[in-house]
């Protein structure tokens, strides 16, 4: 998987359906969504560079704001690891290297069937990692999706995130 993609529950095969055509017009004309277990949760594998996927879908939804009304978010993810303290450490720290030594960050963990403490989690990232934290404000987003015995990582900024709702909002402004 390199993107998780929600929606309102019982809508998945909408969206599956809305993420195909979509990733289809951007270049891939086969890409891999699952549907999970977990309601309005889908994962989707596509050859595509998630990031700039993203962006697309931004331009996609300035030029037709009508064109996507199923994807509420998509974050693009850049490792997957097993749901252990260890591998997410492991899969964080290789990714980290994105991150000026001045720059600040957080640490966000978004947990679906799964018992792993979040504190566990961020406890075990945050004791490599020497940039300063910024809650409020950061310039990266250390992102852990747990998804049960899978877990995706990526470290992003906010705007790399698409939120459906957040960009309907800046058209209205």
């Amino acid at each position: 998987m390199n993107l998780i993609i929600t929606c309102a529950r019982h809508l998945e095969p909408e969206t599956r359906d809305e993420l195909k055509k979509i990733l289809t017009v951007f270049g891939d004309d086969n890409p891999e969504i699952t549907e999970t277990d977990m309601s309005g949760i889908l994962t989707a594998r596509t050859k595509l560079d998630t990031f700039e996927v993203i962006k697309q879908i931004r331009k996609k939804i300035i030029e037709e704001p009508w064109s996507i009304r199923y994807c509420l978010r998509i974050i693009p993810i850049q490792k997957v690891a097993n749901t252990n303290l260890e591998d997410i450490s492991n899969q964080v720290h290789s990714l980290m290297e994105r991150v000026n030594e001045k720059e600040t960050y957080r640490i966000t963990v978004e947990k679906r069937n799964s018992n792993l403490p979040s504190m566990k989690i961020i406890s075990k990232i945050a004791e490599n990692i020497q940039n300063k934290v910024s809650l409020e404000k950061p310039d990266w987003i250390v992102l852990v999706e747990i998804l049960g015995n899978t877990s995706g990582i990526s470290v992003l900024t906010k705007d790399d995130i698409f939120s459906l709702e957040t960009s309907k909002r800046k058209l209205l402004e």
